[in-house]
């Protein structure tokens, strides 16, 4: 049966390509043509180089039409250059791929009877002497800006339709791979074609994917060119690393998408586990081919892909010029198989059997081929081309090889092949070739290669005097990467067939968990633990056993490939925690042993040490910390001077026993001297606009204030209020940023004759106070720890310790960080967020913009129960999540119900900030806030979106170091308007020890303090607290709202709604828990409280008694 499809009418006469490219410089002449990571030509800068390299093939090198010029280059701009300049001066592009040996490469040339190479830096060392060499790099790089050039002279160049535009080598099954040859008329007919059912159009912004063996690099360069539209190329081995990738695909709007299904499942399913389904937004086109496409795949790609994008399944083989045979997916209609599909326009097919005989429905057959895209032959192979040229009632077809069936609906479906060819991971494969190679070794007489599974090509050598590795050594100087055998087998004998034929069916199975791993001597072993973790890894990704691999065997000769490469990239980068940008997958592939791979992560692993490896500066003046910034002028700008937010404070009330005031003022004078932080000052400097600290010698001099009293719990908290709030208890000019006082409680003396102010006796209150700047929550520990050790060895001040790390030397160490790939990232985070748009919440009044916040509160606190907050932790458990992230998981689930729908959220959280393990000694203030965005699905399920918290948490943690105030710098804004600040969130666990503080037997509690106490930061600020020492109620959250927009009884409906919000995910209780195991869509969550909603039933169907029941009398 024969299948025909529509034959258009294109819109001139046939062309040559570098015709159509010239039209659409004359276009649109600034349009962006290509792009390289920070490089880019526009279509008349990219017209401007052509032409200087292709006057220089024409008048240097003296190339004439028709003649082939090889090129072998890395993917860069000068592969796009180099072979459009090669269509221009009219000769024919044959591509060389830098990966292949040199002695194929020699062979390649020999064959094409080439003159001519052009070259790059990378390569030109690949050619031996013998060989003429063209850098293109040099001729780019020595043009004189004010030279004319000559362009009249590539009129001379007469360039027709029916000329050759280029060659692809495909592999042959006699040895000797195939030179493709196509006409420039069958490369723009296809192209058009393709154009005409809108596969890909003159809009697009096409990534360039494949590798320059594979002809569709030709159509991702020159077709793109051809039709006016835009290719984004990559830097040598991008197509592996699939963070770079994903970054392009969002950051350059990726429309056009092609590659074989193999590479694209890895990719998508990287893009899935990594919760970048965004960064699909703007594809339009996504088309794989070269192998066959499974239902599994494409439900896959439609799970991330939008609704608009067009998935394609294509085919053809390169003697089509690109594609023949085009079928758009559907996975409702594609149920079980994915079909080739249809003849794209101006092609047509038949299906024959074994008779030359058209198959009808449902029988198998082979494709033949006619139309546009039909080649001109294999160059000077005409024994060949008589075999696959066929000519059928006038009209010239293309023998496949292919099996097919035809459908009901007139579409093809792929059966297999008539010969041994095959294809691995795209490429085409002749199995002949492989094995010619081999029997080339005059002790090898017989040799069958088979492809095992989907994966591996498998060789079964019969030979008594080879061995693998040399065999495999033979292969690799002879054959290209994806033709070397993952295995091995040497045999005595081959099994034989009746027919004196080798029986394949006999040949042994090949066990790669064991066969293919090889022995080793004592060179061999592994060194050290670290090269037995990346054995491990290596064990896991081959799926083989812990038998010993040996340390200088590659990767690619016990079972590996590149698409497997990319797994165990990715799996070094989770187990050593590095990214891209400090090692790509570049040097492992050019290093592909467990030993090279061992010292490529250990430069890597050492360079993070080292950078921990912070020493005293020897210093007492220097800038402040970013940290130290933040706080400083968060004060000086958004709250008034009448009242204080950054006063830390302590209180301590002595149970039993009774302390020393003499000895407690030796320890704090010991502490002060040991952290000096807590005494140096912050000085701002108008003049360069620099907040500069200064270590002082307070501590010399401190004091213990004492004059306050109280009679009464009363009077003692007003007190301790007063306190929190005063803008006069710290100096900050002169380092006064630590404050301890005692509150005497008033005692008759007949109750206690031993009443002394030389002693803190029973019910007396130690008031502790820090400044902000100066101290965060982790510097707790530090300084009681500290205190205790000084009370109880009645510790002195001693002489400073010059070598340990301080406070100051940190403020000077971060800033010479590189920040520039954080920059990056936070610009990324940001980048389309509405930042003067805050969150829709429920508030009381607006602020105006010009206010100043007064830093009052309205505090609401609501704790659970212990099956609630066990149901909590066993979830962070089963999830693994921090409890941070499961808690911000519930904020935003919240937010999006409490706005309404609003699904682009963007707050505040804090980071404890201490990313180096020296950093975990020091007091200070070493927090930052940093913006969490997420732009969540609304029908994600609470499951998808932790997930996607949790990935987005681990991503900014190695960006936490970069300061607020340059991420808003960055993006042009003022501090002190900016939405996201105002809503923050926080996660404190209560540490177990946090009760044990013993000075010399005198036991303390914690005096609780009133939630009036609280003052307002921001605007919306969730706490959540675990306390593990408690018995009942150890999870509970804290609600900080500003009083300034919010009312106390708002603030209370807020947090009852989140706490039944949090009760529908961790109740037991089935009249609460509709959410049942967080599976079901977050849109279900509810925030109508159930005695509203019971109000509302009432107020709908309960009838009042005076009306009638009109319907009671029909």
């Amino acid at each position: 049966q024969s299948l025909n499809n529509t034959q258009i009418s294109f819109p001139s006469p046939a062309t040559c390509i570098h015709h159509e490219f010239v039209y659409q410089v004359m276009k649109h002449p600034q349009k962006l043509a290509v792009e390289l990571d920070e490089q880019s030509l526009t279509y008349c800068e990219l017209l401007y180089y052509v032409q200087v390299l292709s006057l220089t093939l024409v008048n240097e090198y003296l190339i004439t039409a028709g003649e082939v010029v090889c090129q072998c280059v890395e993917r860069s701009l000068s592969m796009v250059i180099g072979i459009m300049a090669i269509e221009m001066a009219g000769g024919v592009y044959c591509p060389l791929s830098p990966r292949d040996p040199q002695h194929r490469l020699h062979a390649l040339v020999q064959q094409t009877q080439s003159c001519l190479v052009l070259v790059h830096d990378l390569t030109k060392t690949k050619f031996n002497y013998d060989i003429v060499l063209l850098s293109i790099d040099s001729i780019l790089s020595n043009i004189e800006t004010d030279s004319k050039i000559h362009v009249n002279r590539l009129s001379n160049v007469v360039v027709i339709s029916d000329n050759m535009a280029y060659i692809i080598f495909t592999s042959g099954s006699t040895g000797t791979p195939k030179p493709a040859q196509l006409r420039h008329r069958n490369f723009t007919r296809s192209i058009q074609s393709l154009v005409h059912v809108d596969i890909f159009n003159k809009n697009d912004i096409i990534i360039q994917m494949a590798r320059c063996s594979f002809d569709l690099h030709v159509q991702e360069i020159l077709g793109t060119l051809m039709i006016g539209a835009t290719v984004i190329m990559l830097h040598p081995q991008g197509n592996y690393d699939f963070e770079y990738l994903s970054m392009l695909m969002e950051r350059k709007q990726i429309s056009f998408l092609y590659t074989v299904p193999t590479l694209l499942a890895l990719f998508f399913n990287f893009i899935k586990d990594t919760k970048k389904t965004y960064i699909m937004q703007y594809l339009r086109s996504l088309c794989t081919g070269g192998e066959r496409c499974s239902v599994q795949l494409v439900e896959l790609l439609e799970s991330i892909t939008n609704n608009d994008c067009s998935i394609w399944n294509l085919c053809g083989p390169a003697e089509t010029t690109l594609q023949s045979l085009f079928h758009r997916v559907n996975s409702e209609i594609d149920t079980e198989t994915i079909p080739l599909g249809r003849p794209l326009p101006n092609y047509s097919c038949t299906v024959e059997d074994n008779f030359g005989l058209p198959s009808f429905i449902g029988q198998e057959g082979e494709i033949l081929v006619r139309g546009a895209g039909i080649f001109a032959g294999y160059l000077y192979r005409d024994d060949l081309n008589a075999k696959v040229l066929v000519e059928i009632d006038g009209e010239l077809f293309y023998r496949t090889g292919d099996l097919a069936r035809i459908d009901s609906n007139g579409l093809l479906h792929y059966q297999g092949r008539k010969d041994h060819q095959i294809k691995l991971h795209g490429q085409r494969i002749e199995l002949g070739e492989i094995e010619r190679c081999l029997l080339n070794i005059t002790s090898i007489s017989a040799c069958v290669v088979m492809k095992w599974k989907d994966d591996h090509l498998v060789a079964y050598v019969q030979s008594s005097h080879m061995n693998e590795q040399e065999l495999r050594e033979h292969c690799l100087s002879h054959l290209p990467p994806h033709m070397i055998p993952s295995l091995f087998i040497i045999l005595d004998k081959l099994p034989l067939n009746a027919n004196g034929k080798v029986d394949r069916k006999q040949l042994p199975s090949p066990q790669f968990s064991t066969s293919t791993l090889l022995t080793c001597d004592k060179s061999d072993t592994l060194l050290n633990q670290f090269e037995q973790r990346i054995h491990t890894i290596w064990c896991q990704v081959l799926h083989c056993n812990e038998n010993h691999i040996s340390r200088t065997t590659s990767f690619f000769s016990v079972g590996g490939h590149s698409l497997l490469f990319i797994e165990l990239y990715h799996h070094y980068q989770s187990v050593f925690n590095f990214d891209a940008h400090s090692l790509s997958i570049a040097p492992f592939l050019q290093q592909p042993t467990i030993s090279q791979h061992s010292q490529l992560l250990q430069t890597v692993t050492m360079s993070n040490i080292t950078a921990t490896q912070w020493h005293t500066l020897h210093i007492n003046e220097g800038i402040a910390s970013f940290a130290q910034e933040r706080i400083f002028l968060d004060e000086q700008v958004r709250f008034s001077s009448d009242v204080a937010v950054y006063n830390e404070m302590s209180t301590l009330q002595v149970v039993q026993g009774s302390l020393s005031l003499n000895r407690l003022l030796q320890s704090f004078r010991f502490v002060l001297n040991k952290h000096k932080i807590l005494r140096t000052s912050l000085m701002f400097n108008n003049d360069d606009g620099i907040l500069r600290q200064c270590i002082t010698d307070i501590h010399r001099t401190f004091t213990i204030t004492m004059y306050q009293t109280f009679q009464n719990d009363n009077e003692l908290r007003n007190i301790i209020y007063q306190a929190t709030i005063n803008p006069t208890l710290f100096d900050l000019s002169t380092g006064h940023v630590f404050h301890a006082e005692i509150l005497k409680q008033q005692i008759p003396l007949n109750e206690n004759e031993n009443n002394s102010d030389e002693f803190i006796t029973n019910s007396d209150v130690l008031l502790i106070a820090f400044h902000h700047a100066a101290f965060d929550r982790a510097s707790s520990s530090m300084f009681f720890n500290d205190l205790c050790f000084a009370y109880n060895t009645n510790a002195i001040p001693i002489e400073d310790d010059n070598e340990s790390l301080q406070y100051i030397d940190y403020s000077v160490h971060e800033r010479l960080i590189d920040m520039s790939t954080s920059r990056e990232f936070w610009y990324l985070q940001l980048e389309g967020y509405n930042l003067d748009s805050p969150l829709s919440l429920p508030v009381d009044r607006h602020r105006l913009s010009n206010n100043h916040r007064s830093s009052s509160a309205c505090v609401t606190h609501i704790s659970f129960d212990n099956e609630t907050s066990q149901l909590f932790l066993d979830y962070a458990s089963i999830h693994h999540v921090t409890p941070f992230q499961l808690g911000l998981s519930i904020l935003y689930t919240f937010l999006f119900k409490l706005t309404h729908g609003e699904n682009d959220l963007c707050l505040s959280c804090l980071n404890a900030n201490r990313y180096k393990t020296e950093l975990q000694k020091i007091m200070g203030m070493f927090v930052s806030t940093l913006p969490y965005r997420i732009q969540l699905d609304p029908h994600w399920s609470f499951d998808d979106l932790v997930k996607y918290v949790r990935e987005k948490c681990l991503s900014i943690l190695e960006h936490s170091h970069y300061p607020l105030q340059h991420i808003l710098a960055n993006l042009h804004i003022n501090q002190s308007d900016i939405s996201f600040l105002e809503t923050m969130f926080d996660f404190i666990t209560i540490s177990s020890h946090s009760d044990e503080l013993s000075l010399d037997g005198a036991s303390f509690k914690q005096v609780s303090f009133e939630e009036s106490f609280e003052v307002a930061k921001v605007d919306f600020m969730l706490t959540f607290i675990y306390n593990p020492i408690l018995e009942n109620n150890k999870l509970s959250f804290r609600l900080t709202c500003s009083h300034d927009l919010f009312d106390e009884i708002t603030v209370t409906n807020i947090g009852r709604r989140l706490e039944y919000c949090l009760q529908q995910l961790f109740s037991s209780d089935e009249t609460i828990n509709q959410i049942g195991t967080c599976l079901t869509s977050i849109l279900k969550i509810n925030l109508i409280l159930r005695e509203e909603n019971q109000e509302m039933e009432d107020v709908i169907f309960c009838r009042q008694s005076h009306i009638i029941n009109e319907g009671m009398f029909f």
